[in-house]
């Protein structure tokens, strides 16, 4: 796993719409619970918890401080509120875990490598981004790799059956979810289509010259 990132918090006494003042002043209000502990309002530094929350997500613990204690926290990141047109960070919240503890978390899956296929028009789409596993907290991966360089044609897919995973890890998503295909490209149907369509032109063409034909022969028989 990556390295463990720290971060220290102090009590927070504003509450409710008073934070707003906290934000100003650049410190964001953050909750911390979990089991075997009293829900505690803190802040800290704001532009320090905007970077924070990118790097870690929801399955990199953090080692979490509150200033005038001497307890080390151990916090996955279980909550982001972000204003609905800024989108910037409004509150965090941080729950608490037993590191002896097995817990789920979110792990994203990342594509490792070129598929073939898609070396031939097609598109590599990956409709599952992220799964579901539990580990204790220390062993949850920043993230899961698989190669798609066996793409090499648009019939084959990568399933969650496919991911190689430590035997201290268990996947809770199934294991028929899939991960990556490649889709044939969509000018192929076109030009399939296009070719129907002069083939019809070509009939229609036909037909029409042996209506005229037909109608000639009947005018000279007629006269």
């Amino acid at each position: 796993m990556a390295d463990l990132k720290t971060l220290e918090l102090e009590s927070r006494d504003l509450l409710g719409k008073k934070v707003e003042t906290l934000r100003r002043s650049g410190l964001l209000p953050v909750h911390m619970y979990g089991p075997d502990i009293d829900s505690q309002s803190l802040q800290g530094d704001l532009k320090l918890l905007d970077r924070l929350v990118l790097e870690v997500g929801t399955n990199i613990p953090v080692s979490v401080t509150v200033k005038g204690s001497d307890n080390v926290n151990m916090c996955f990141v279980r909550e982001i509120q972000r204003h609905p047109v800024t989108e910037n960070i409004l509150h965090v919240d941080f729950l608490r875990v037993d590191t002896s503890k097995v817990v789920r978390a979110e792990v994203p899956i990342i594509l490792e490598g070129v598929a073939p296929a898609s070396q031939r028009g097609g598109t590599l789409m990956q409709p599952l981004q992220n799964l579901v596993v539990e580990a204790l907290p220390m062993d949850i991966p920043v993230s899961l790799q698989i190669g798609v360089t066996d793409l090499d044609d648009f019939e084959k897919s990568l399933y969650v059956s496919d991911l190689v995973v430590p035997d201290n890890i268990a996947l809770i998503s199934s294991l028929d979810d899939l991960i990556a295909r490649v889709i044939p490209p969509r000018i192929e149907e076109e030009e399939v289509v296009a070719s129907a369509d002069e083939d019809d032109e070509m009939t229609e063409d036909a037909d029409g010259e042996g209506s005229e034909e037909s109608s000639g022969s009947e005018e000279s028989e007629a006269s």
